[in-house]
């Protein structure tokens, strides 16, 4: 008996993009073309392809229109869908409608041949008959960025929010994690019910459990009433827990608890509270280090992580520095009453050779500074106000040098005149308080020093920098 050849639809409205498939896929497969979305809806009733490869903007009906009609009629039909124009939106939007890929044009050859096997061999696989024992037993903000990690990251949203699963969002300080969490929301079949965040990191250990948690009057000295905490705000809808890793282990137990059982008690109070919410975390902790440690509860770690979305440092994608800057001038021109209209590329050079260690949150307040700080309607390299650039380092007088041999570390000892320790000692105080946003409890943490100590060096340093949390 003869295999038919496997059938790929093109649906595209380029002819040169039909040629070039035709040229790459013609010879292993029949290639299916259709030039607009009814065309394409026709040819998926007619001739049930087996794999269809997808334009977003094509005339008539639009692409996502059309991979949801796909996938009515078969949605064991892997579509893989193609833009010239990749947005967060369209990639969540793509996913959440069951799209088996979502990728940018123009794409290597290697990379779009090894996609279709892939795709093919998933739709097979689905076509596939499976027999088993029968039994018996649910002013918007944006996120910035086309790379190659991003669009991994809002593929991973769209294939998840739908879902009301727990997801743990990993990065570091200033990558966005709320803004994903957000994005997840927004994407979810509770986006019309409440959504309550809460950084666990800046409520004192001895107030968080009845921020979550609420408490009976009496409960404490000062509880006067009844109050209602943050989980029963949510019922209903989704909870947001950033910097998950800092909770206190009793904290800890009552998450797992909710987790488990979907219920807690008030502090002070007998009455168990059910509830029905989605738990989304953050944290920018290693937390399977903190388990080893025994500074965090295994069970909820494992119960938190069913599903991680990493968000990259802004190092490892600068070609999104561009169009953050863009959107950052555009988000502050009206705010600031500035007419920037570009970035001078030197300075734009300057802001990609950066290694931005506080992420995006750090490249936006640069570029509003350097909003304030620009004297006509273009952003210069003298308004671009950053201390230390890729392959440079600052000297605690200010002054830039190379960061390898004969660099930094050969200017710092030669000049240094035997105050090198005490120059990177503050320089790293400094750092920490700024990395902790002014606490100095969670500065000392970074730093592995007590937070007298650190007071001490603050004092004899001149550091009036930081607020003192309990």
């Amino acid at each position: 008996m003869t295999t038919r050849m496997k059938r790929i639809l093109i649906v595209d409205d380029e002819p040169n993009v039909h040629y070039s498939f035709q040229k790459i896929l013609g010879l292993d497969y029949e290639i299916l073309e259709a030039r607009d979305g009814k065309e394409a809806v026709q040819k998926v009733q007619k001739e049930s392809p087996d794999l269809v490869l997808l334009d977003v903007r094509i005339p008539g009906m639009d692409g996502l229109k059309v991979l949801d009609r796909i996938k009515e009629l078969d949605s064991r039909i892997p579509v893989i869908v193609m833009t010239a124009f990749g947005t967060m939106q369209t990639a969540v939007e793509a996913m959440k409608l069951g799209a088996f890929e979502y990728i940018l044009k123009p794409f290597d050859v290697p990379v779009i041949l090894d996609l279709v096997k892939k795709s093919l061999a998933v739709g097979e696989a689905a076509k596939k008959k499976v027999s088993y024992p029968s039994s018996a037993v649910t002013g918007e903000e944006q996120i910035i960025g086309a790379s190659a990690g991003m669009q991994e990251v809002y593929k991973l949203i769209g294939q998840v929010a739908e879902k009301d699963i727990t997801v743990l969002v990993r990065g570091e300080s200033g990558t966005g994690k709320e803004l994903v969490a957000r994005a997840i929301y927004q994407n979810s079949r509770r986006a019309k019910k409440a959504f309550i965040p809460v950084n666990c990191a800046a409520i004192p250990d001895t107030l968080l459990e009845s921020e979550l948690f609420g408490f009976e009057k009496g409960a404490f000295t000062g509880a006067s009433e009844k109050w209602i905490g943050r989980f029963e705000q949510a019922n209903g809808g989704t909870i947001f827990l950033d910097e998950v890793g800092s909770m206190s282990p009793s904290t800890q137990a009552k998450i797992l608890r909710v987790l488990q059982e979907g219920e807690f008690n008030r502090l002070g109070g007998k009455e168990v509270v059910r509830v029905d919410v989605r738990i989304l975390a953050a944290t920018n902790m290693d937390l399977q280090k903190a388990v080893s440690t025994g500074k965090f509860r295994e069970d909820l770690y494992y119960r938190l992580n069913v599903i991680t979305v990493l968000l990259p440092p802004l190092r490892e994608r600068k070609e999104d520095v561009p169009p953050l800057v863009n959107y950052f001038i555009q988000k502050y021109r009206g705010e600031l009453g500035k007419e920037i209209q570009a970035v001078n590329p030197a300075a734009l050079q300057k802001l990609q050779g950066y290694s931005w260690p506080g992420n995006v949150r750090e490249l936006e307040n640069i570029i509003k500074r350097a909003m304030v700080l620009a004297r006509g309607n273009m952003i210069l390299p003298d308004d671009i106000q950053i201390s230390i650039s890729e392959g440079l380092h600052l000297l605690p007088g200010g002054e830039q040098v190379p960061a390898g041999e004969g660099g930094f570390w050969e200017k710092t000892f030669r000049e240094g005149q035997g105050k090198v320790l005490k120059d990177l000692e503050k320089m790293a105080i400094e750092r920490a308080l700024q990395f902790s946003g002014g606490n100095q409890k969670k500065a000392a943490e970074n730093l592995g020093i007590s937070r007298t100590t650190l007071r001490a060096k603050m004092k004899e340093y001149g550091i009036e920098t930081g607020r003192d949390e309990k």
